[in-house]
C-alpha cells in the first residue's frame, strides 16, 4: 500500500472525473440546445470536417463509443443529412463516413458554442 500517496491518487482520479463531468455536462446542454447536437455528434462532425472521411473504425476510437454504439451514431448523422457512407473504391468491402455540405453547415456553426464552453469550464475564461 501506498498510504498517504494512494488517498492522494485517488483524489486526484476523483478530481479529474468531477472535471470531466463538467465539462461534459455543459457541453452536452449547449450544444443540444443551440444546435441540437450530442457531444458525440459533435466530436464525429469535427474529426469528419478536419479528414473529410473516415472509416467506422476511425470514428469509434474518437468518440470513445463502442462499435454499435458509433454505428447508431452514424446512422442518426445520416438521417440528419449531416453524414453520408460511400463504399470504398479500392476495397467493395469498406465503407466510409463523409461529411455533407449540411454537416460541414452544422458543424461551423456549432464550433464557436463548442470552444466556448471549453475555454470556460477548462480555463475560467468568459
Amino acid at each position: 500500500m501506498m498510504g498517504g500517496s494512494e488517498q492522494e491518487l485517488v483524489e486526484e482520479w476523483h478530481g479529474l472525473l468531477a472535471r470531466h463531468a463538467t465539462v461534459h455536462c455543459a457541453l452536452e446542454q449547449e450544444l443540444q440546445a443551440e444546435h441540437g447536437l450530442s457531444v458525440s455528434e459533435f466530436e464525429a462532425l469535427e474529426l469528419l470536417a478536419s479528414s473529410g472521411k473516415c472509416r467506422g473504425q476511425d470514428l469509434t476510437n474518437v468518440v470513445h463509443l463502442s462499435q454499435s454504439a458509433a454505428s447508431r451514431l452514424v446512422a442518426r448523422l445520416e438521417r440528419g443529412g449531416l453524414v453520408e457512407r460511400v463504399m470504398c473504391d479500392l476495397d467493395r468491402r469498406g465503407i466510409f463516413v463523409v461529411i455533407t455540405d449540411e454537416g460541414h453547415k452544422r458543424y461551423g456553426d456549432a464550433k464557436p458554442t463548442h470552444r466556448s464552453v471549453l475555454a470556460r469550464t477548462l480555463r475560467g475564461e468568459d
